[in-house]
C-alpha cells in the first residue's frame, strides 16, 4: 500500500499521521476542524480532503475519531464508504463498540470494502514515538495482511485478537482494567493522606509493592501528585470505554459488578469534571465529595 486516508486529527491522530508519513506513506487527511486539517496537511505533504471524492485513490483509511458514532457517520452519512474504490480496507483505530463495529462491517462487504478493527494503547508519548501496542481484529486475513505495514509504521507490539470487533472489545477492556487501578490507587491515595501518610511516599512504596500499576507508576507521580492532570487523554473518553464494557458483559449475560461500579464513578466523574478534562483530573471530582484535598506539592 502506498496511499492512505487518515480521519481524525486529534492528540493521537496527529502524531500516529506523522509517522505514517515518516514510514513513506502518502496521506489524504480529513477532520472536522478545517484549520488543523490543513495545517497537518501542510506540514506533511500531503492532500486534503474536503469532500468524500477526495479519498477516491487510497488503498485504505484510518479513523482515528471519539466513538461508533463519529466511525458510522463519516462513513455512511458523510459518504466515505461510496467514495472508497472497492477493494479498499477500512481500518478503525478508534475505541469504538465492538457490537457496532460486528454491525458495520457487513454494510461495508456490501460495497466491497473490508472493515478491521486496530485500536491502540500508549497514549500520546508512544504515538509519537510509533511505539503504540495496537490489538487487530477482522475476518479478512487477506486484509488484515495488506495493511500489516500500515499498522508496523504506528505500533511496536500487534496483537492479533481474533473476529471483527475482538480489537474493541480488548481496547475496551484493557481501558476498564486501567480506570480501575486509578481509581482504586486514587481512593488509597485520599485516605492515606487523611490518615496523614506522604502521597508521594505511599504512591513510592506503591511502587515497590504489589499494588503497583501503570497508573501508580506514571500518571500519579507525574500528574496526579504534581496537580498537572496532562496525560493527553481526556476523562470523557475513559468514561466512555469503560461504559463500553460494561455495556458489552451486560451483551453477553456476564455479571461484572466491578465493572458497573467502575463505569458509574468514572460517569460522575466526568459530569463533575468536564467530559474535556484530562482523565487523570478525576481525583478532584471525588477530593469534592470527600470535601479534602491532596497536599499540594512542596
Amino acid at each position: 500500500m502506498k496511499t492512505i486516508g487518515f480521519v481524525g486529527l486529534g492528540n493521537m491522530g496527529v502524531p500516529m499521521a506523522r509517522n505514517l508519513a515518516a514510514a513513506g506513506f502518502s496521506l489524504v487527511l480529513r477532520d472536522l476542524d478545517p484549520a488543523r486539517q490543513e495545517q497537518v496537511a501542510a506540514e506533511l505533504a500531503a492532500a486534503a480532503a474536503d469532500v468524500p471524492a477526495g479519498f477516491a485513490g487510497v488503498e485504505a483509511v484510518i479513523t482515528m475519531l471519539p466513538t461508533s458514532r463519529e466511525v458510522q457517520d463519516v462513513l455512511l452519512e458523510w459518504g466515505l464508504a461510496e467514495a472508497l474504490p472497492a477493494g479498499a480496507v477500512v481500518v478503525d483505530m478508534s475505541s469504538s463498540s465492538p457490537t457496532v463495529t460486528r454491525e458495520l462491517g457487513p454494510l461495508l462487504a456490501e460495497r466491497g470494502l473490508a472493515l478491521v478493527d486496530a485500536p491502540v494503547s500508549g497514549g500520546v508519548p508512544r504515538a509519537e514515538t510509533g511505539t503504540l501496542t495496537i490489538m487487530i481484529g477482522g475476518d479478512d486475513e487477506a486484509a488484515i495482511e495488506r495493511v500489516q505495514p500500515v499498522l508496523e509504521a504506528m505500533g511496536e507490539r500487534l496483537f492479533r485478537t481474533g473476529p471483527l470487533g475482538s480489537g474493541h472489545a480488548t481496547k475496551a477492556l484493557n481501558n476498564y482494567v486501567a480506570a480501575a487501578c486509578y481509581t482504586a490507587a486514587a481512593e488509597a491515595v485520599l485516605v492515606g493522606a487523611r490518615f496523614g501518610l506522604d502521597p508521594a511516599r505511599l504512591v513510592e512504596i506503591l511502587n515497590t509493592s504489589t499494588g503497583r500499576s501503570f497508573q501508580t507508576e506514571t500518571n500519579f507521580p507525574g500528574n496526579v501528585l504534581k496537580r498537572r492532570f496532562a496525560s493527553g487523554f481526556a476523562l470523557g473518553l475513559l468514561a466512555k470505554d469503560v461504559g463500553i464494557a460494561a455495556d458489552l458483559a451486560e451483551a453477553i449475560g456476564i455479571e461484572a459488578p466491578l465493572c458497573e461500579l467502575t463505569s458509574r464513578l468514572w460517569r460522575e466523574a466526568q459530569e463533575g469534571e468536564g467530559a474535556t478534562a484530562d482523565h487523570t483530573a478525576a481525583i478532584r471530582h471525588w477530593e469534592k465529595l470527600n470535601g479534602f484535598e491532596l497536599p499540594k506539592p512542596s
